[in-house]
């Protein structure tokens, strides 16, 4: 059991003991030290603050603490009860709020919860407004409010109309060219809120819904992150229903995999190059992904005459990129599809709209769709070191062996060769390199792990 205060939120274990678990107390203390944070760095009294949250068993309990918390600080909040985070972000400006909380812990088991925190833009926060909470969580530093004073509640269950309502209004998502196919689409929603906010969208959009695991009850009934290994299920109820298309999000539904009309696992890494691959044809600019992401989009980036920049890992360091480099389209190789022209967070539901749109458009199956793009195969593997060995040493080491190759050192150290790449990171928590590679085949890019661990153990 564990409880990992972060940047970017408070997220843990329901349960066990204070400061070891999200306990109810952790729970209490995370939320003052956020409102109270707000209050400190807004010039006026009347806060708003808007709460949404996926399926999960402790979401009602945890919702419960935060909201009577926010108010205990004067603090108004707008429940919007069972959402996902995408909508809980298009809600903040929408509502005109001064930020916002998705209780989420996204593709992790049920067990953990989290509190993810949104400034005024529905965006996250930044990582040194991140440490400044973290700071007043430390210290305890609260300030409730009076009796007269104390935050009002409301509920708002309209949100996920408004979210859906701005997607079928972009230009890009062409909703009579959808519904002219007349799509089957099998859904597993892991009994989380994407089960109620994805049939609705696929309505708008004249599919036939076929629904796997859509009850929002909060028990998963396979591993929650959205990797082949736990997608068994769906894949062969696509070819039982013959489909046109499996659809799978994560519980707070920020992360789409797809699945083609074979039942074969589209992969997760080309939903963004597919959307990439459709908007860029349309539209000049920039593609961005992070360092770990597949080369396949730069690839497509290149074909539309656009540029193509890598981030650091994390969906804030991707969205800094963006705005700096005003792209079209960026995401994570997860399955995150950021589409600016919305809002600039994760999005499986626009992600949903802009692929179909895609598919339709170029009237193949999506197992042809796939086919057209560069096939490539990534590995994961890790080399665990003693506690004394310099890591960050050994990572300058690796940069200076291989500096004739391109090399980037935004985050870790990332080689990029010829025909194949490796991206090396330190782990934050344990004596550990993370080794990232992708090649033309898996043999390829497992080898080329087994290589790199070879040369850092010889660097020792």
């Amino acid at each position: 059991m564990s409880l990992i205060k972060s940047i970017s939120g408070i997220r843990g274990t329901i349960g066990g003991k204070v400061n070891d678990n999200l306990t109810p107390l952790d729970v209490v203390k995370f939320a003052s030290a956020f409102g109270t944070w707000l209050q400190n760095n807004k010039n006026k009294k009347d806060l708003t603050l808007i709460i949404g949250r996926d399926a999960r068993i402790s979401g009602l309990m945890v919702n419960s603490l935060v909201t009577a918390t926010l108010q205990g600080l004067g603090i108004n909040v707008i429940d919007l009860g069972l959402s996902t985070t995408p909508t809980v972000e298009i809600m903040v400006p929408e509502l005109k709020a001064d930020g916002g909380i998705i209780l989420t812990a996204s593709h992790n088991p049920k067990q953990w919860n989290a509190l993810k925190l949104l400034n005024e833009k529905g965006e996250f926060i930044s990582g040194e407004n991140g440490a400044e909470v973290l700071k007043l969580a430390e210290d305890e530093d609260f300030n409730y409010a009076e009796v007269d004073d104390l935050g009002k509640y409301e509920t708002r269950e309209d949100a996920f109309d408004i979210h859906i309502q701005q997607i079928l209004d972009l230009p890009m998502v062409d909703v009579e060219a959808i519904k002219a196919k007349k799509y089957k689409v099998v859904l597993d929603a892991v009994n989380s809120t994407g089960g109620i906010a994805i049939p609705m969208l696929l309505e708008k959009l004249g599919c036939e819904t076929v629904k796997l695991y859509c009850d929002p009850t909060g028990h998963f009934p396979h591993n929650p992150e959205p990797l082949k290994e736990h997608l068994g299920d769906i894949c062969e109820l696509v070819i039982k229903e013959r489909a046109d298309v499996g659809i799978v999000v994560d519980p707070d539904v920020d992360r789409l995999a797809l699945i083609d009309e074979k039942g074969e696992m589209f992969g997760e890494e080309y939903t963004l190059v597919a959307v990439a691959d459709y908007l860029l044809k349309n539209k000049n600019g920039a593609a961005i992904s992070n360092l770990s992401s597949s080369r396949a989009l730069r690839d497509v980036a290149k074909k539309h005459n656009s540029e193509y920049f890598a981030s650091a890992v994390g969906e804030v360091n991707v969205v800094n990129l963006m705005k700096e480099k005003n792209a079209v389209i960026g995401g994570e190789g997860n399955g995150g599809i950021i589409y600016p022209e919305l809002h600039y967070g994760r999005d499986s539901l626009v992600g949903v709209a802009l692929f179909l749109t895609h598919l339709a458009k170029e009237n193949k199956t999506v197992s042809d769709l796939r086919a057209g793009y560069p096939a490539y195969f990534m590995g994961k593997k890790k080399i665990e070191l003693t506690p004394e060995i310099d890591v960050d040493a050994i990572l300058t080491k690796m940069e200076k062996e291989y500096q004739n190759e391109e090399v980037s050192t935004v985050d870790g150290v990332k080689i990029d060769f010829e025909n194949n790449w490796v991206h090396l990171r330190k782990s934050n928590t344990e004596p550990i390199i993370r080794i990232y590679t992708e090649a033309f085949s898996q043999q390829e890019a497992d080898d080329l792990g087994d290589k790199m661990i070879d040369k850092i153990k010889s660097l020792i």
